[in-house]
């Protein structure tokens, strides 16, 4: 049955014309009805969708989170690190009072003012063995009320109400316990501790370093032990000035030393001479040299706190000297002055007795990015530094914290962050992929348009000529290049860029037989003897007249050659002759990751970058082979 017709349709375009809205595919133009065929396509659709966020994700991700190239862009403390983002997830229990919270690495131990005990980060042990699973609370510690609690690089230390000292995490170098294998290089736990307890009421201070334990009492005695040749060369001498000199009150863990204060608010050092001497900056404005004790000026110590490699002392007029950080310490405001300093393992936190807080120090993971509202006056009356993070309270209750949240995407083995050097990596691999598409595009169409064209004695020669260089063995010979270019002393920036013109100067041959075989087809044409009975130039023939009509198939290649690129350069970086370390391409990731261990154990280090260049190659190749489809003259048009 035919369809009826409306007369009104037929009288509103007598007078008013045909409706813009109404239109046939059949009067688009050739390029039109092939996007259009194109986007009716939902795979393809999806796989431009996908490369474009792709795209944006690596060079806009790039330019806001930019990698790290120099020592500060790893943290040998985070290395291996799964993907988490627990580091700073304070229980809800500890946000209505806390007494300590305490971390040096991956994980942090807390203790609440109802003698809870918890623990939140990640595991840095990969052991099999569950006595060295840190995050694993003994049982008799969670049944216990306990008054003190600290963390080490390894281990956590714990000491109840009714006195007994309990440990837990790494053994292996005395950190507790008469085990381990390095037992003799260490300081052993007294066995007082070990089958006794101690007066619980009478701990001045319980801390704990880069495995190594001290408890100080307030009568001045210290219990110290581990791995003191490494983490405490000065211990000794710590504990003969507290028995002999004067009674300490308060202690602090380097990488490497312990120091103090005594009940006369003077600093002590023992052994250690690491700090004797610092810069300052004088009323000049001259950096000049000077020893602590003359910042000190005989002014009394009334705190003290410690990060892996500097010290913070507070003064009893409220000042804060810092020795051994390059970062300068904040400026209080005039009238303010410090109540309290905390330290992390890379940086120093501090409160002011008007209740602003200050960070300073290494912030490579935000650790000093202090929110605003925690700056005015009256935001805190604590701060409690720990390892990577920070957590402010006022009249004991929890106001905020900042710092390190974790790793989307998890650490390698150098402790760098696997999603920033996955954009930073992905922006590389693309940016040489699509620098040696150009240029083998270029030269294979030059030479491929003046072979087909011109043909006889051009012809011959050029085919020879791509012949021999498409004889070459790709991959053996850009290795060798590759070593050539690593012996030298180019720059890294001028390296990379020879490799993507190594890369264009080797791809462009398939390309080059291939705008050839179109141009032989397309110059018997009318319109070619057309123009040439105008007198039209041969040049002009070649690349104006016949090249736009084979341009689809050079697309549909160079799409294609695209994706063959990046897989080259990911193929050279993964076997270590591509962009190497530490500038990240997702090719030298996939190299670092390719050993059993790693793939068995730690396998965000390989699944991330193996998985995006999958999806950006896969992409790539559903575009290509769709626009072959589409734009094939003897494709099916729809109706």
């Amino acid at each position: 049955m035919s369809e009826k017709k409306d007369p009104r349709g037929w009288l509103a375009r007598m007078f008013m014309g045909a409706s813009k809205e109404v239109k046939d595919d059949r009067y688009d133009s050739p390029s039109k009805q092939a996007v259009k065929r194109f986007f009716r396509t939902p795979v393809a659709t999806i796989a431009v969708v996908v490369l474009l966020s792709m795209f944006a994700f690596v060079f806009i991700g790039s330019a806001i989170s930019p990698v790290d190239l120099t020592e500060s862009g790893a943290e040998m403390l985070h290395t291996n690190v799964a993907p988490t983002q627990s580091f700073i997830k304070i229980p809800a229990d500890m946000k209505d009072g806390v007494v300590d919270i305490s971390s040096r690495g991956t994980f942090t131990i807390g203790l609440s003012t109802d003698g809870n005990v918890y623990m939140w980060g990640f595991n840095p042990n990969t052991s099999a063995d569950p006595r060295l699973n840190v995050m694993n609370i003994p049982e008799e510690v969670k049944n216990s009320k306990i008054t003190h609690v600290a963390a080490g690089s390894d281990h956590c230390v714990a000491i109840s109400e009714d006195g007994h000292v309990y440990c837990w995490g790494a053994f292996d170098v005395g950190q507790y316990g008469h085990d381990g294998t390095m037992i003799a290089a260490s300081r052993k736990e007294p066995d007082e501790l070990i089958n006794g307890t101690i007066d619980a009421s009478q701990v001045q201070q319980l801390l704990c370093g880069n495995q190594v334990t001290a408890i100080l009492m307030k009568d001045g005695t210290i219990y110290a032990w581990g791995n003191d040749g490494l983490s405490a060369t000065n211990l000794s001498s710590i504990i003969k000035y507290g028995k002999n000199e004067g009674r300490l009150v308060k202690l602090a863990f380097t990488n490497d030393c312990l120091y103090g204060i005594d009940e006369n608010g003077l600093f002590v050092s023992g052994k250690s001479t690491k700090f004797d001497t610092m810069v300052v900056t004088n009323e000049t404005g001259k950096t000049v040299t000077t020893t602590l004790q003359d910042v000190i000026a005989g002014r009394k110590i009334v705190d003290i706190a410690a990060t892996g490699s500097a010290i913070a002392l507070v003064t009893e007029d409220g000042e804060v000297i810092v020795s051994g950080m390059k970062e300068t310490a904040p400026v209080i405001p005039e009238g303010d002055k410090v109540k309290q300093v905390s330290a992390g393992t890379r940086h120093f936190s501090l409160v002011t007795q008007q209740g602003r807080v200050y960070a300073w120090g290494q912030s490579y993971r935000g650790q000093c990015d202090v929110p605003a509202a925690l700056m005015e006056e009256g935001a805190a009356d604590q701060v409690i530094a720990s390892g990577f993070q920070n957590y402010a309270y006022k009249n004991g209750k929890y106001v905020d914290a900042w710092g390190l949240k974790g790793y989307l995407m998890g650490t390698d083995d150098m402790g760098r962050d696997i999603f920033i050097r996955l954009i930073n990596g992905g922006k590389m691999t693309m940016t040489v992929g699509a620098v040696a598409v150009i240029i083998s595009t270029i030269i294979g169409i030059i030479i491929g348009c003046l072979s087909g064209y011109f043909g006889g004695a051009a012809d011959l020669l050029l085919m020879r000529f791509t012949e021999i260089c498409g004889s070459i063995p790709f991959l053996p010979f850009a290795l060798v290049l590759s070593v050539i270019l690593q012996a030298s002393n180019l720059q890294e920036n001028t390296r990379i860029f020879i490799i993507m013109v190594i890369l264009g100067l080797l791809s462009w041959t398939g390309l080059a037989k291939m705008v050839r075989g179109q141009i032989l087809a397309e110059r018997e044409k009318e319109f070619v003897t057309a123009a040439r009975s105008m007198g039209v130039k041969e040049g002009r023939i070649a690349f104006r007249h016949i090249l736009p009509n084979i341009i689809s198939v050079i697309l549909v290649t160079l799409t294609l050659d695209f994706a063959g690129c990046m897989l080259t350069e990911s193929s050279l970086s993964y076997l270590g002759f591509g962009v190497q370390l530490p500038r990240p391409t997702w090719g030298n990731m996939l190299n670092g990751a390719r050993n059993a261990q790693v793939i068995q154990s730690y396998w965000w280090r390989w699944v991330f970058p193996a998985l995006f260049l999958s999806i950006v190659v896969i992409c790539i190749n559903v575009i290509g082979d769709t626009l072959r489809d589409v734009l094939d003259p003897k494709a099916e048009v729809e109706k």
